[in-house]
């Protein structure tokens, strides 16, 4: 037997419980994994809420993204980067049900885990790297643009604005005052955000902007952006989904009517996994707890202000 965390009926954090679980043997194409780190993300507070699609089962597993090391492997287990052993060390991504102490995932899953790289930035760094880079991807980010991210400081933000630099754009990035130096850590020069925003961009970008990423979904993020912004081709939203349509900028991600990018954000896994054991792309770890209280962890992140990506550990 094992542990995970159950809902047992939809609704906030409160309801996650912490029990034991028998974990089956995987089948063909399919690798069990012992885990050392979880990714918390804002998709698993969504998912606890309510039923976006299907009709899912209860007790409900939750979690998507996590590391560890490879306990068991199904009959032909043969993952993007090959074949697949026991003892692996791996990163598992999409990896349902992921708040868990082992289990068990399709070899499509599982890539190899660079010895360089953690095991909590490793669990954390698949769902934010590959929204960042579906981000600069459909918008064709390139050297010598000139960009802007909306919500630089949060955790995909920090990966795009990464991202952006190391194609060669020049990246303006909002955050809060006291995030101000943060973006500038990543490569980007920070903007605070609130009345004004355009004008302050302006004057940061006295040649016009070529690109704006959103993050927020705020209506200062979107007004600046068609503001700024001639070619609303590459105006990329993955939080404005209410006003997206109207103002005719690209919807990315999971909400009504954006493109998932599902093929694009899959290929890309073993290029960030790559970058980031070569240190030219970094997760900010903001906080750590046991699997046990996945609830706390949870309501960190649907705070809006986790300082970073949350990681459960087994």
């Amino acid at each position: 037997m094992s542990h995970a965390i159950v809902a047992p009926e939809y609704g906030d954090p409160s309801v996650l419980e912490f029990v034991e679980v028998e974990v089956p043997e995987p089948g063909p194409h399919e690798v069990k994994i012992e885990l050392r780190a979880i990714g918390v993300n804002p998709t698993d507070y969504k998912q606890l809420r309510g039923p976006a699609r299907g009709n899912p089962t209860f007790p409900l597993r939750v979690g998507n993204e996590a590391s560890g090391v490879v306990i068991a492997v199904g009959a032909d287990a043969e993952g993007p980067a090959g074949r697949i052993s026991v003892g692996d060390e791996v990163i598992a991504f999409r990896a349902a049900g992921s708040y868990a102490e082992e289990i068990v995932v399709p070899d499509s899953a599982v890539l190899p885990k660079p010895s360089a790289l953690g095991w909590e930035k490793a669990a954390g760094l698949l769902l934010v790297a590959t929204t960042a880079f579906h981000l600069v991807e459909a918008t064709g980010v390139k050297e010598g643009d000139r960009v802007l991210i909306h919500g630089a400081s949060g955790s995909v933000g920090m990966i795009a604005t990464q991202l952006a630099v190391l194609r060669g754009a020049q990246v303006v990035g909002t955050a809060s005052a006291a995030n101000q130096e943060l973006v500038r850590e990543h490569g980007a020069e920070p903007v605070v955000y609130g009345e004004g925003l355009a004008d302050r961009v302006s004057a940061l970008f006295p040649e016009g902007v070529d690109v704006a990423l959103d993050t927020v979904g705020t209506d200062e993020a979107l007004d600046t952006s068609v503001e700024l912004v001639a070619d609303r081709d590459r105006i990329a939203s993955i939080a404005g989904f209410a006003r997206g349509p109207e103002l005719g900028i690209k919807l990315l991600g999971g909400g009504p009517g954006a493109d998932p990018g599902n093929e694009i954000r899959q290929g890309a896994r073993a290029e960030l996994i790559q970058l980031a054991a070569d240190g030219k792309l970094d997760v900010l770890i903001g906080a750590t707890f046991p699997l046990s209280e996945a609830a706390a962890a949870l309501e960190l992140v649907a705070s809006g202000h986790p300082g970073g990506k949350v990681i459960l550990l087994p």
